[in-house]
């Protein structure tokens, strides 16, 4: 799907040349597994030009999780299934907070200013929020719909990575689990990479009952979907072969998970 299908929509933000807020990769996968990838770019709309940010600052934590985007897609290849990535960064508009968030425009973050942030009319977070943050979930909704139309209930696993030092203070764990209600599959990954050697934090270096996971809490928890967060430190995934080695072993754990869950083919009606 492209922007250009939701045709309601003003994309005055975008010039024609730009990519659209989104990808699906593995469109018409069938496997009961949605990944979805919600900070996986660190691109500005045009119309935007730097946000006021040196080049470092628009590559840093605060502008894209590093490595997530190559992660989520060699997990897409590897596995076969769907999964839904965003294309511009979260400095933009953060699609894994709500709107009403404040850091959903993020002002400051980390030491770092960003200007592009500061006082902003409502009606230009209106304008982020209908071209890059709507579409976004509309189309991970369909895709949700779409798995559950075609058999089993989908796991939906929403991939991250942090930052190995912040405000000056470094970060012991490699991986973070990150879970509210859905302890089964929080169980089975934890096994997981805990077995495969990681130092791996549960709900550590963030909480899956904290606020600030939008994504989560309104296509998978609302649903009963099986669901997780996964956090990666980005040390372990800022060249191919991290995104290789970490992917291979969550291959192994994710492709277990319709057996483990005993996913059953609980078909929906359109």
């Amino acid at each position: 799907m492209t922007r250009e299908q939701h045709p309601g929509i003003v994309h005055a933000l975008l010039g024609p040349d730009e990519p659209g807020p989104y990808r699906v990769l593995n469109p018409l996968a069938e496997q009961p597994i949605l990944l979805v990838c919600d900070h996986a770019s660190h691109r500005f709309p045009k119309s935007l030009g730097d946000m006021g940010l040196d080049p470092f600052a628009r590559r840093c934590h605060l502008a894209i999780d590093i490595g997530a985007g190559p992660l989520t897609e060699k997990l897409a290849e590897s596995l076969g299934v769907t999964a839904v990535v965003h294309n511009y960064s979260r400095l933009v508009v953060d699609c894994n907070r709500q709107l009403m968030d404040p850091s959903a425009f993020l002002q400051y973050g980390d030491g770092i200013l960003v200007p592009g942030n500061t006082n902003l009319r409502q009606s230009d977070r209106d304008l982020r929020a209908s071209t890059l943050y709507w579409p976004y979930h509309v189309a991970i909704e369909e895709q949700v719909t779409r798995l559950r139309n075609a058999g089993p209930l989908p796991a939906f696993i929403s991939i991250h990575s942090f930052t190995p030092v912040l405000n000056g203070e470094s970060r012991e764990w490699q991986m973070g689990v990150l879970w509210d209600k859905d302890e089964k599959t929080r169980d089975i990954f934890l096994e997981g990479l805990r077995g495969a050697g990681y130092h791996v934090g549960d709900n550590e270096p963030y909480s899956g009952k904290a606020p600030q996971d939008f994504t989560i809490d309104h296509h998978a928890e609302e649903l009963g979907l099986p669901h997780i967060g996964i956090e990666i430190r980005q040390d372990l995934i800022d060249d191919e072969a991290g995104v290789a080695e970490i992917a291979a072993v969550m291959h192994d754990i994710i492709g277990s998970l319709p057996e483990r869950l005993e996913m059953k083919n609980d078909r929906i009606t359109a």
